[in-house]
């Protein structure tokens, strides 16, 4: 399937800006599930200082806002092909080794809840039904919605609240796969809606490294793994790690942030 995607985040100050610098993880790179076909990122009120790969692979770039500027915006856009591997990337590794993918951090700490989950999941032989098993859990267990948990809110907080966004249903996923000893990390990417074209956000999943088959999507919040309508941007432990857009500001001006995405064959 080929994918067409058109993402502008625009940052909106109530005064110039003194400095400031975005970590910006917006390129898709080439990998079994996907060929990126032509991707540009462009930039008006900023420069990108410099690109690299980071330690997980992700193709960064570097854009702080010119000084006294009072608005920042950054589009990124192209053409993916992207191909259904039942979610399954296999065995690629980078810098970042297995065991690093075990380690919890604050977003992805677990708690009693999240070891209940992990409980029901150590009795199972099939590692692999295992995962999908758990990961119907968990959308049971804090179901799809807005305006309980926030950027902040951990695995835990989503299922005390028994509600959360593909961020907390990614988060709690990390958990529980940590918990049982298996490596795992967020992604961050975009999805392609059959109901339409215009989106509020980029979307997260989770990869789990099962034995004998390498890296494993599991998509919590559509209780799928991934197929040809997924395309990957950034991996990490958390969102954090991951996130399409991070970054620091000096000075006391407000932010409004807009997004506008696009994703269609």
């Amino acid at each position: 399937m080929q994918l067409r995607i058109s993402h502008t985040t625009r940052y909106n100050y109530d005064q110039p800006v003194v400095y400031a610098l975005q970590k910006v993880r917006l390129r898709p790179v080439d990998d079994p599930m996907q060929t990126v076909v032509d991707w540009r990122v462009e930039i008006a009120g900023g420069t990108c200082e410099t690109s690299y790969r980071d330690h997980y692979g992700n193709h960064v770039d570097l854009v702080s806002t010119t000084p006294g500027e009072a608005e920042l915006s950054i589009t990124a856009s192209g053409t993916v092909d992207t191909q259904d591997t039942a979610g399954i990337l296999g065995k690629r590794y980078g810098r970042a080794p297995l065991w690093h993918f075990k380690q919890a951090t604050d977003l992805t700490a677990a708690g009693e809840r999240v070891a209940a989950l992990a409980e029901t999941t150590r009795e199972k032989r099939d590692t692999l039904q295992a995962l999908h098993d758990v990961s119907a859990d968990i959308l049971r267990a804090a179901p799809y919605g807005f305006g309980k948990t926030d950027a902040n809110s951990t695995a835990e907080d989503a299922l005390a609240l028994a509600q959360g966004v593909c961020q907390d249903h990614t988060h709690i996923m990390l958990a529980v796969a940590r918990t049982i000893g298996l490596p795992a990390r967020y992604v961050s990417g975009y999805l392609m809606m059959n109901d339409r074209v215009d989106q509020d956000a980029s979307h997260a999943w989770t990869e789990v490294h099962v034995p004998d088959l390498g890296w494993v999507g599991f998509d919590v919040s559509n209780g799928v793994s991934p197929d040809e309508r997924y395309v990957r941007l950034a991996v990490g432990r958390d969102a954090r790690d991951a996130a399409p857009i991070s970054g620091l500001r000096v000075g006391n001006a407000d932010e409004t942030l807009i997004v506008s995405l696009q994703v269609q064959q």
